[in-house]
């Protein structure tokens, strides 16, 4: 088992740093160049596992990987040219991988079968197996298709509506990406609007689509041709440093190439909305997307409220805003965020305990959490529940703590940010 400590920071943190490219834009490009006509140039790509594993299975459906020192060079194999694999698809833990490749793979006229690890398996795939079913394709799974491994016998599909119950970028890609492969124009509606990297690379790439508030409508069997792919450094891996950068006294850092996608940006609105000092920095497109530098520097932060609103906007940063609203002054309320209870680990619940054992006073809720803010934080053994923004969020923590912080099981830090201690020490090491 392995662990990671963090000592209390003596210094602050200071300079520039990169973090990995995002991996929900990595999923897209890998899979979307798999489906184009002709070379699709991928940089800047994650490299963390999950990631990886989407890769492992694009080549395990007979597409021509290429590795360049910038990223890799896929050679497409057209909407329909993909090959049966010999061998079960396996995700690892990542849910965006086997979802997305659940869309796909409901188009070809082939058998396949997606897994995952002990995390992802124990993870709901019935929001996406129910509208690819009304499609027309056939699947099995555990709990009735509920749970993986699911099994896949592809085929002919036809267009839908299909109204999903949340705000998902997972589901709504899922069925963009299976509606790639019917005759007419596939259509989802979401509650509210969730992140729309899909949307944006389908448009980069040429394909026809309409998005109209909360509607998204794609036109199917439409061919399109392979492009350069940039990929931005992931704001889900910037915001562990942001916040560090906020809480740890006299600290001034500068995040380059980030990605500023709008939906993702909540991040930004919030420590806004707590008194951080972030600045945005030499903002610009590539592929499609927004991205730009960004500069944080220490200051006081006070508590917020982050409602529903906030949510799909925040999901998966909302581990680390947990340690700024522990550190800030007043309280934080967070609610509507029973998402989070589904993701690899049920994060509400691993946040409030962990959070306690190093000081501070919460209250679990249902669909979120109320923080006190200004705790004194203690040294403590903690546990990382699989799941790798526990892990980061705590070693963040571990820095304005007063003994050090050890987390155990840290290895899950892999699937998203490789290097993450080193970076975090060199910024240290960099203060005069």
């Amino acid at each position: 088992m392995s662990q990671l400590s963090i000592a209390p920071a003596t210094r602050p943190l200071c300079g520039m740093v990169t973090v990995p490219g995002d991996k929900s834009i990595t999923h897209r490009a890998l899979i979307l160049g798999a489906l184009a006509q002709g070379q699709t140039r991928v940089t800047g790509l994650s490299q963390g596992d999950d990631c990886l594993n989407t890769l492992r299975a694009v080549r395990g459906l007979g597409v021509d990987v290429q590795e360049i020192p910038e990223g890799v060079i896929l050679t497409g194999k057209g909407l329909w040219g993909l090959t049966e694999p010999s061998n079960v698809l396996d995700c690892g833990n990542s849910g965006t991988g086997l979802r997305l490749l659940a869309g796909v793979l409901a188009g070809q006229d082939f058998f396949s079968v997606l897994t995952g690890d002990a995390s992802l398996r124990s993870r709901p795939m019935g929001r996406v197996v129910k509208p690819l079913r009304q499609m027309g394709a056939t699947i099995s799974g555990r709990q009735g298709g509920e749970l993986a491994p699911l099994v896949i016998q592809g085929g002919a599909l036809k267009s839908v509506m299909y109204e999903s119950p949340v705000a998902s970028a997972q589901i709504k890609s899922c069925v963009l990406l299976a509606g790639l492969f019917t005759e007419g124009t596939t259509t989802i509606k979401e509650p509210m609007k969730s992140r729309d990297h899909t949307e944006r690379m389908l448009g980069y790439l040429g394909i026809p689509l309409c998005v109209e508030g909360c509607n998204v409508h794609v036109e199917g069997r439409q061919s399109f041709e392979g492009k350069p792919i940039a990929v931005p450094g992931d704001i889900s891996a910037a915001a562990f440093f942001l916040v560090a950068a906020s809480i740890v006294p006299n600290s001034e850092i500068l995040l380059t190439g980030i990605g500023l996608n709008p939906e993702r940006t909540g991040i930004l609105d919030v420590l806004s909305m707590m008194g951080a000092d972030i600045a945005i920095l030499n903002k610009r497109e590539e592929s499609g997307e927004p991205v730009g530098d960004l500069r944080a520097r220490a200051t006081r932060l006070t508590g917020t409220t982050i409602g529903p609103e906030l949510i799909p906007k925040t999901i998966d940063e909302l581990p680390i805003l947990c340690v700024a609203a522990a550190l800030a002054d007043g309280e934080t309320r967070i609610a509507g965020a029973q998402e989070l209870r589904v993701k690899e680990t049920d994060r509400i619940h691993a946040m409030a305990v962990e959070l306690a054992r190093i000081g501070v006073a919460l209250e679990e809720q249902p669909d979120g959490l109320v923080i006190q803010g200004g705790s004194s934080l203690r040294g403590s053994v903690c546990q990382s529940y699989g799941d790798h923004r526990v892990v980061m969020s705590l070693a963040i923590a571990g820095l304005v703590a007063k003994e050090p912080i050890l987390i155990e099981d840290v290895d899950c830090v892999e699937t998203s940010f490789p290097g993450f201690q080193g970076k975090l020490l060199d910024l240290l090491t960099n203060s005069k």
